[in-house]
Parts: structure tokens; sequence; C-alpha cells
């Protein structure tokens, strides 16, 4: 007879304690079974991921102890299963790409409404790569090819890319570049789209006839 397989498990990292104890009820709501454990800084982090079951989702302010995209890059290498998702008041866009690129599969920001945290979790959880940087609308179809057109280049090719359905690995093969290099782009064309998913700029880019 098999082991009962064991509770998932979520690290929610913040050295505001009032901040953290939000996301923990955020992601108690989200993943009702799962055990929601608390850090405030990146050795709490390490301690409790390497005390049981690899976490299935990390939940990281930027900005507390130990934290620095070096680190977000550490824990990638280590576990390379569980979902890594930021959630942070910074904005600054090289900082922003630079954590992306290190590893981290979504980053939200702390102005973004609970429920759309939620469904940015669920999304990343599903395989999504998500940028929620707060309150957004949805463009219309009129709206859809001026986006693509402050777009650079490369930003475009890796949408068309996307559209098509590859992953970032694929699309690294076909643009001969380094997946890294692909999460920049995917991060600065989310923001420029003015959208939180993957899903949601492909649908933009095949609206707009970029296939």
């Amino acid at each position: 007879m098999s082991e009962p397989s064991q509770q998932e498990r979520i690290i929610v990292a913040d050295d505001h304690p009032v901040f953290r104890d939000g996301l923990c009820r955020i992601a108690q709501r989200v993943f009702p079974q799962a055990e929601i454990l608390e850090a405030g800084d990146m050795d709490e982090v390490l301690s409790l991921a390497r005390g049981g079951k690899a976490p299935r989702l990390f939940m990281l302010d930027l900005l507390f102890p130990g934290q620095s995209p070096h680190a977000i890059s550490a824990l990638r290498q280590e576990f390379q299963r569980s979902s890594i998702v930021i959630v942070s008041m910074v904005d600054n866009r090289e900082l922003i790409d630079e954590v992306m690129a290190s590893g981290a599969d979504g980053f939200i920001g702390k102005a973004t409404p609970p429920e759309e945290i939620a469904e940015s979790l669920l999304a990343v959880c599903a395989g999504e790569f998500v940028m929620a940087l707060g309150p957004s609308g949805v463009p219309d179809f009129a709206e859809n090819r001026h986006l693509l057109e402050q777009l650079t280049p490369r930003q475009q090719d890796v949408l068309r890319l996307v559209v098509r359905g590859l992953s970032n690995k694929e699309i690294a093969r076909e643009l001969d570049i380094s997946p890294f290099t692909v999460r920049i782009h995917v991060s600065s064309l989310l923001r420029t789209l003015d959208v939180s998913t993957r899903a949601a700029a492909a649908g933009i880019g095949a609206k707009a006839g970029l296939v």
C-alpha cells in the first residue's frame, strides 16, 4: 500500500509582517489544502524549503535580507520544479528584467488587487509566465496593432513565436539567443502590451495578425 502524498507547501517571504500575513491569506484562499509557511529573510526561506517536500510555490518580496537576483537564480537551480513569484513595490524596469531572467516565473506589484494576485498565482502554477504590475485594462481590437508598433523588432520576433505556442527554450533555439534573454524580452513585451500573462500577449499578437 502506497504512502499518502505529502501536503503541498507554499513559502511566503516578506520582512513586513502585516503584508506577509495578507499574502498568506491570499495563498491559503487560492490553495486551501496547502501548508503556508512564513519567512522574514532568505535564510529562513532556504531552511523551510529544505526542511521537507519541495515547495509548490515561493512568494517572495524583492527587498528583504538575503534577497537578490543572484539568490533567485540559486533558488531556481535548487528547486527547479517549484514556481517562483516575486511580489514587490519595485518598479525599476532593468531590475525587474534581471529578476525575471534569473528564473522567476512571475512578478506581481504590491498595488495589484487581491483578486488579480490570486488569478496570477493560479496562472503561474498552471505554467503561465505572469507580469502583473497593478490595475490595468485589456486593450481592445483597435489598439492591438498600435501596441505592437511599440515593441522592438526583437520583441515582435519573440511575440510571434509566443503566438505559435513555442516555449522559452524553443524560442531561444529559433532565434539563437539564450533562454534568459528570452525571459527579458517576454517580461518587457508584457509590460509594453499592458497585460499580465503570456497567453494574453499571444491573444493580442494573434488578433493583430502577428503570425
